[in-house]
């Protein structure tokens, strides 16, 4: 069996009953809208979010989930697919998960607008549910993710990431949602306070390996395959570029960002500052990094007795440093 059906297995019937309640959750009197968000619920991804949700609130509520466990689902993909569609706009992305992006079929306009539409919707599924603490999980997540690609983007035209710096980026855009997931699981069964904030705590250090996986896939390995360079082509400072840069001399330092700003379309320059990274120990790093993440997840989920939903949460924290793509 595939890992990511293992992870779902406990809350199998869930994860139905959830894409249903999805699916009417962005119904409109537009048919236009209804169009397009039929377009955007067919071509789902691994669903990971949804499934943090339900795990987390199986784990923490003796294996019951109710109502707000749904709802709360629903508000994270909502808000993250509307996050999505705005993302293509803004990286006049054609393409997002191999299919073509909203912005590509219906331009710019039509996705901007379908975005807000969907961010509103998940505001007033909770609101009109009385959800205020839900709201404010997912509020605030929203709000690091807007800090974090500003704060990339304002550090990507100087190139001065400093290693605080980048996890201060990764944490706001990648792993902030995937702490909102997590803490909204365990709020949704009405977990206390601290247990709530230990749930947040274990997605955040998710996320960021997560993330930091993300960044080796450019450089590729014996697993993961050819190397990409696609960050350095996007002037992306990943952490293994960082780590590469803080430990060369000057003149190295100034030939590493002078490629990344001057010269990151010359695949034989890419190609070289890839070999550069490697054998400067840049991979090797992240690796640790990476891998120290993710057993603080772990030891976070100690103390919990053994079920299913626990066995499926260590499987996903070990399914995304070990994932190929």
């Amino acid at each position: 069996m595939k890992i990511v059906s293992r992870i779902k297995l406990p809350i199998e019937t869930e994860m139905e009953l959830f894409e249903k309640k999805f699916s009417a959750s962005m119904s409109s009197k537009v048919s236009l809208l209804n169009r397009i968000t039929h377009y955007v619920v067919n071509r789902k991804g691994k669903q990971m979010r949804p499934m943090f949700v339900f795990l987390i609130a199986k784990m923490t509520g003796n294996g019951q989930v109710n109502e707000r466990t749904y709802r709360g689902a629903s508000v994270i993909e909502l808000i993250h697919t509307a996050t999505l569609v705005h993302d293509d706009v803004v990286d006049d992305s054609n393409r997002r998960r191999g299919f073509f992006s909203i912005n590509a079929l219906w331009k710019n306009k039509i996705a901007v607008l379908v975005g807000d539409y969907l961010l509103s919707k998940g505001l007033l599924l909770s609101i009109d549910n009385d959800d205020f603490d839900l709201l404010k999980i997912i509020s605030v997540a929203v709000r690091e993710m807007s800090e974090g690609e500003l704060l990339q983007i304002e550090k990507a035209r100087r190139l001065d990431i400093t290693e605080e710096i980048y996890f201060e980026i990764i944490r706001q855009k990648t792993a902030t949602l995937i702490a909102a997931c997590c803490a909204m699981g365990a709020r949704s069964v009405m977990a206390p306070d601290e247990e709530v904030e230990k749930m947040r705590k274990f997605g955040e250090l998710i996320g960021t390996a997560f993330q930091i996986k993300d960044d080796l896939f450019d450089y590729g390995t014996e697993h993961i395959g050819k190397p990409t360079g696609i960050d350095i082509k996007e002037q992306k400072m990943t952490l293994p570029l960082i780590y590469a840069l803080n430990h060369s001399s000057s003149q190295e330092k100034k030939w590493l960002i002078n490629s990344v700003k001057n010269h990151n379309k010359d695949k034989q320059r890419v190609k070289e500052v890839i070999t550069f990274v490697k054998d400067n120990g840049g991979l090797d790093y992240a690796v640790t990094k990476m891998k120290e993440y993710q057993q603080q997840a772990l030891q976070l989920l100690e103390s919990y007795p053994t079920s299913p939903y626990k066995e499926s949460l260590e499987l996903m924290v070990n399914y995304v440093i070990d994932r190929k793509k």
